[in-house]
């Protein structure tokens, strides 16, 4: 078991406590076996991600797709009924077993639909990032200046 001491990062960062929450997740990832299915993770735009899962052999209605804890799980259950038992294959290369792939979203990042194409699962990903979380300037007023009473110079007589 790989353990890491975040304690010196915790001296030089504010509010990223939930940091090696995250480190260990991401170590510790549930990797299914022989990566499948494949799946790609783009960047589309600024806020905007799209997850895509090669779900060939699978209907519309065996796939479903979750938001819990700040994951996103894709889970994939074959109909057993779907496959005659009379079937013979002579190869079998068309994986349609069961999966189940979990995505740890940040923050703000929502779902935002979901579509198969092809044989393919596209879910659209949007980060909506709340007003008050958003960077704002912020304007330094100067202090007025305050003239002090000042006392006038002695006149100094002639003579």
């Amino acid at each position: 078991m790989r353990t890491f001491d975040f304690t010196p990062l915790y001296r030089s960062t504010v509010g990223f406590d939930r940091l090696a929450n995250a480190l260990d997740r991401a170590l510790a990832a549930d990797v299914s076996p022989n990566g499948y299915p494949p799946y790609n993770i783009e960047k589309q735009g600024e806020n905007d991600y799209r997850i895509s899962i090669a779900v060939a052999g699978f209907s519309d209605d065996e796939l479903s797709i979750e938001m819990r804890d700040g994951q996103l799980i894709v889970t994939a259950k074959k109909r057993m009924d779907a496959e005659p038992d009379e079937v013979t294959y002579l190869h079998r290369g068309i994986a349609a077993r069961s999966f189940e792939k979990r995505f740890h979203l940040a923050d703000h990042v929502r779902a935002k639909g979901a579509e198969t194409e092809n044989g393919i699962l596209h879910i659209e990903l949007v980060r909506e990032v709340p007003e008050a979380l958003k960077p704002r300037q912020i304007k330094i007023a100067t202090a007025p200046k305050t003239i002090e009473d000042k006392k006038p110079a002695k006149k100094v007589a002639k003579a």
